[in-house]
């Protein structure tokens, strides 16, 4: 308090006597003790008002003990429970933070983790993965800037994130408790399996599996890859002292449409501690890309041969070659490309009205452009007898799907009769055309698009030159080949856009994050913020279902689905605003990462525990890990000055005092009739 605030108060002191003196006893004409008690109450009420209106600040200090912060790291993940050691983790923790000394020394706080990290909570080894290094980074963020030491009773393996040996600070000494059996048990296991999510049918797709071996002697093993029952793979593999990996390469075949779940399985004869590393599950989903097209023509020309070479450079493409009365039914095709249709495919276009099939015509000198003008409502054509050169012009905001220019301007002309063509409807070109270097205005290369008919023209005969200018630049045809497939792939296709769409993988692997998005768009196909999506799955073994909502994010909705078991499963989306449904299947492989450990890993909590400057230490003598602690002189508790300041109208008794004294000056005077 200063010398300023002292005076005043002294002041207010002798104008509270003063003026009670001056009220209740100078101006007195009998004196009694009544008065003097009134006096006394009035010096007191004015002394109170007094201190309010001068309002001095109070000046409180206080000393506080800081102690170390000690975090204990607990592993709540399954793996813990998979080895057996929960019990005597639950014993270990427990010891550790009821110990006296050690929180007399320490303020001593429990931490768990596996995917997450939580404070406080007890475990109950139900995690399905370990991060380690989270729960370091969780306590640089706390204790920043403290110095402290760490206990972390755990197993080491880490099944997430980055390697946490360079995950705690460099001022954290580190002292690990291993739990689990430390003993070199003869274990096999299917370490990985690396296979593409999809894979054509008929075709052979790769499979590479790790295999992993810890023992101290020799053993032989059988590899094998399963399909429900059926053996599809089997192999002999061998593992020594030095040599505890093996990398096994396979080609499967594709043979069915779907997905096709497949077990990769290591057996011996040697008895092992864990057999659930054994196996591992994983799939593929087949897809059926062939595309059966039909060049139907009833002439003879060398673009046939080269358009047929070039589409069935595409092993998922067949090509049949068929002159106009050949063609039985078109419902064994999924593409027509009509070469220079004239009067003969009349009858082929008649049935295609009903067909519907996708077209992709080309036209030429011996084309009957009025049969072309009945039949599509893309293009009009206004043809004269007299042939021309036209020479192709790329158009690079073509955008139904990606072509790369592969010198289209420099190809060989095409031969085409003169005249006008006009585009009747929606278009998208891809190539122009021009004459001796003068642009037409007329299409050489166009497609349309209409809903899920789609359809394409090339106006011009001798392609073929084409795929050979091809070759004589890149000594390959392959970029001629795959700008043929790319528009048989876009003809083949008739998927229209849709209002939901939804985005799922076909099988998952129990433990991981089950996500699914959907986009719901309106008439006008944009994206509609205020849909209300909710998704029901089913297991399709046991019945059971369950309903979740979607939740929006960014320019997209999504659900998580927490809690799926292994097994196979339908849903359905739906979009409760317009009853828009979509519905589909996946399938969550059983397979649980904290079941793949037989022993701690302990080289890498030896190498945290020396980085750090700790020691490694087991459950049998965690006491000698608490002594040395308890007795470290670098970890000494500090004290604090807290200095608080307080102004005293902030005293509520201050107002009660002073409501007080004058209602017992009202009573007193009251009492006696000074009234």
């Amino acid at each position: 308090m200063t010398t300023s605030m002292v005076l005043l108060l002294i002041v207010a002191v002798f104008a509270a006597f003063g003026l009670s003196f001056y009220q209740y006893i100078f101006k007195a004409k009998k004196k009694g003790k009544a008065l003097f008690f009134l006096a006394f109450l009035r010096f007191c009420s004015y002394l109170a008002i007094f201190i309010l209106l001068i309002n001095p600040i109070i000046t409180h200090k206080d000393f506080e003990v800081e102690k170390t912060p000690l975090p204990v790291l607990v592993d709540n993940s399954a793996s813990i429970k998979e080895l057996g050691q929960d019990s005597l983790v639950n014993n270990l923790y427990k010891e550790i933070v009821e110990d006296k000394a050690l929180n007399d020394k320490f303020d001593v706080q429990l931490f768990t983790f596996d995917e997450g990290f939580n404070m406080g909570e007890e475990p109950d080894y139900k995690g399905k993965q370990t991060h380690i290094a989270q729960a370091a980074q969780n306590l640089k963020q706390l204790y920043r800037g403290k110095k402290y030491p760490v206990l972390l009773i755990s197993d080491g393996n880490q099944t997430l994130g980055n390697d946490y040996i360079y995950s705690f600070t460099e001022d954290t000494q580190v002292y690990p408790i291993v739990v689990g059996d430390t003993t070199l048990y003869p274990d096999l296991k299917v370490n990985q399996v690396n296979v593409n999510k999809y894979a054509l049918l008929k075709n052979k797709f790769p499979v590479e599996v790790f295999l992993q071996y810890s023992g101290n002697k020799n053993i032989d093993a059988e590899f094998s890859i399963k399909q429900g029952n059926t053996v599809v793979y089997k192999q002999k593999v061998s593992f020594t002292q030095n040599n505890k990996a093996q990398v096994v390469n396979v080609l499967l075949e594709a043979k069915k449409v779907g997905v096709q779940t497949y077990k990769a399985v290591i057996t011996s004869a040697e008895k092992e501690k864990n057999t659930y590393n054994n196996t591992k599950n994983f799939a593929v989903e087949v897809i059926d890309q062939r595309s059966e097209v039909a060049i139907v023509s009833n002439i003879t020309h060398p673009d046939l041969g080269a358009l047929k070479r070039a589409i069935e450079n595409n092993k998922q493409r067949n090509v049949t070659l068929l002159k106009p009365n050949e063609v039985k039914s078109l419902q064994d095709y999924n593409v027509l490309l009509l070469y220079q249709p004239d009067a003969t495919f009349r009858n082929l276009l008649e049935q295609n009205k009903t067909a519907g099939l996708n077209t992709f015509v080309i036209t030429g000198l011996h084309t009957d452009f009025n049969l072309l003008n009945r039949y599509q409502d893309l293009l009009s054509f206004k043809m004269t007898s007299q042939k021309e050169n036209y020479t192709a012009k790329y158009n690079s905001l073509f955008n139904l799907f990606a072509v790369d220019d592969i010198g289209f301007e420099q190809f060989p002309p095409l031969q085409n009769p003169f005249g006008t063509v006009t585009v009747k409807s929606s278009a998208n070109e891809l190539l122009g055309s021009s004459i001796r270097n003068l642009d037409t205005d007329s299409p050489l290369f166009v497609f349309s698009e209409n809903g899920a008919s789609r359809n394409a023209f090339l106006l011009g005969e001798d392609i073929w030159k084409w795929r050979m200018e091809t070759y004589l630049k890149n000594n390959s045809f392959e970029q001629f080949d795959v700008f043929i497939d790319k528009t048989i792939q876009f003809l083949a296709s008739n998927s229209k856009r849709k209002s939901l769409i939804v985005n799922h993988e076909s099988f998952y692997n129990s433990g991981e994050l089950i996500g699914i998005t959907a986009q719901f768009f309106n008439k006008n196909y944009e994206f509609d913020e205020n849909a209300r999506l909710t998704i029901s799955i089913k297991n399709t073994t046991t019945g059971e279902s369950k309903t979740y909502d979607f939740l929006k994010g960014n320019n997209e909705y999504k659900v998580n689905l927490d809690g799926i078991t292994a097994g196979k499963y339908s849903f359905t989306v739906k979009e409760n605003n317009s009853n828009t449904v979509y519905s589909s299947s996946f399938e969550v492989l059983d397979f649980e990462i904290e079941k793949q450990f037989v022993n701690p890993d302990l080289k890498r909590l030896q190498q945290t525990a020396l980085k750090t400057g700790g020691d490694v230490y087991y459950p049998n003598n965690t006491k000698t890990l608490l002594e040395k602690l308890i007795s470290n002189d670098n970890y000494k508790a500090t004290q604090k000055e807290i200095t608080q300041k307080s102004p005293l109208i902030d005293w509520v008794w201050l107002l009660v005092i002073l409501a007080i004294t004058l209602a017992i000056e009202w009573f007193v005077r009251k009492y006696n009739g000074l009234m």
